[in-house]
């Protein structure tokens, strides 16, 4: 018998270039819906750590509270602009506001979106920086005070009467922005988990793992921005917050890799019909990202760091170094999980029986240069807020920690 037809693997391995003529152009989704997500989870991330405040009253991580929240509103921005640079016609966006779909988890989004950011997070920002506009407002010029009138609304009561009123309305944001946030990002992971059609992304898991790596790659974000512009600032860093974010995003990691990790053993041992071209995907076409940066670089490199962290004693110094490259690694990991589902689940033909393949171009609408720019607005847009709402000082309520210098 021929030793080919005893291995399918083998079979399989020699046709991998092989794809039906309407297969030709089977990868539609390129980097920008790669970075679509990506964005996404940031916003609820950053907005989690932040809710960790005024929800639990974590006050370990008060220093970073007001940095999370212009973190989340940064990014949450510039959330569509892959979507609508993907769409061509982007005025075609509207039309989910006009001709709402119930039934399309895509149109769904829009709706989610609007609520997230006019009433739950602009809101919660509004409210926390309400005294802060106020005062700025009283020593600015003509221009920046006509800015920080229209930010307020025209409300400037800062008695203590009117603080109170906003401290409270920011708790009550805080508690509905965490299922807020768990909805704008699990529908994401929803979307992909809910093609059946197609193996790579077909699972009941995936909405999970989307939210999960979400909350890790927010937290890494927040705690990277906060080491840079605490040493631009030239501010001291509080070792209670660090080493309080560092043991949360520890254990956050756990839960994501130990997830990542079910599922994988999951389609492995559910073995459908379509298994070999997964173990295709996964051993040849997916093996270095899969592997080597999401699972190793991205997951268990940061987190045995992290958790020999906590028992090792090193000085300040040394340990920020550490959670400065570990942030970084985590946001790699995370960046790399995006790119494996987006662009794995449309390699593997519609028949399963070759390979498509992806090429990442350097001009166009989805290329490396679009990609870039829109990666870049979420920083820009955040220096420009804390330009104008600093979050090192807080505006009410309870004062932050006392720093301590590194």
């Amino acid at each position: 018998m021929n030793p080919l037809l005893m291995n399918p693997m083998s079979l399989l391995a020699q046709s991998n270039l092989y794809a039906l003529p309407n297969e030709q152009h089977g990868i539609t989704w390129g980097i920008l819906i790669v970075l679509y997500p990506y964005l996404t989870g940031l916003v609820a991330g950053a907005f989690i750590l932040a809710s960790l405040v005024r929800v639990f009253n974590t006050e370990a991580v008060r220093p970073v509270y007001r940095l999370a929240l212009l973190t989340a509103l940064a990014f949450l921005i510039c959330a569509p602009m892959p979507l609508l640079c993907h769409l061509g016609h982007p005025e075609r966006a509207l039309q989910i506001m006009m001709t709402p779909h119930t039934t399309s988890a895509m149109a769904i989004f829009g709706f989610v979106y609007a609520w997230y950011l006019m009433a739950v997070l602009l809101l919660e920002v509004y409210f926390d920086f309400r005294k802060d506009m106020v005062l700025a407002c009283e020593k600015s010029g003509p221009i920046m005070r006509l800015v920080y009138t229209v930010l307020t609304l025209g409300v400037k009561d800062i008695s203590p009467k009117a603080l109170a009123f906003d401290d409270k309305a920011e708790r009550f944001l805080s508690v509905i922005g965490i299922p807020s946030a768990v909805l704008l990002h699990g529908y994401v992971g929803f979307i992909f988990g809910s093609l059946a059609g197609n193996p790579w992304w077909s699972s009941v898991l995936m909405p999970v793992i989307f939210l999960l790596s979400a909350i890790v790659s927010g937290i890494a974000m927040v705690f990277l921005l906060h080491m840079i512009t605490s040493w631009f600032k030239k501010i001291p860093l509080d070792m209670i917050c660090m080493n309080a974010i560092g043991r949360i995003l520890m254990f956050a990691l756990i839960f994501d890799l130990t997830l990542e990790t079910l599922d994988i053993v999951h389609r492995m041992y559910e073995a459908g019909e379509w298994v070999d071209i997964l173990r295709l995907l996964s051993s040849g076409y997916l093996y270095y990202t899969i592997f080597g940066v999401q699972l190793f670089l991205g997951g268990i490199v940061p987190v045995i760091t992290l958790a020999v962290m906590q028992a090792a004693k090193m000085s300040n110094v040394v340990k920020i170094r550490y959670y400065f490259v570990m942030a970084i690694l985590v946001q790699v990991g995370v960046f790399a999980m995006r790119w494996n589902v987006v662009i794995g689940g449309q390699l593997s033909s519609k028949s399963f029986r070759g390979m498509n393949h992806f090429n990442l171009e350097l001009f166009g609408r989805e290329g490396f240069l679009m990609f870039a720019t829109i990666l870049s607005l979420p920083f820009i847009i955040l220096f420009v807020l804390t330009k104008m709402l600093p979050p090192w000082k807080s505006g009410h309520g309870p004062e932050e920690l006392p720093a301590t210098a590194a």
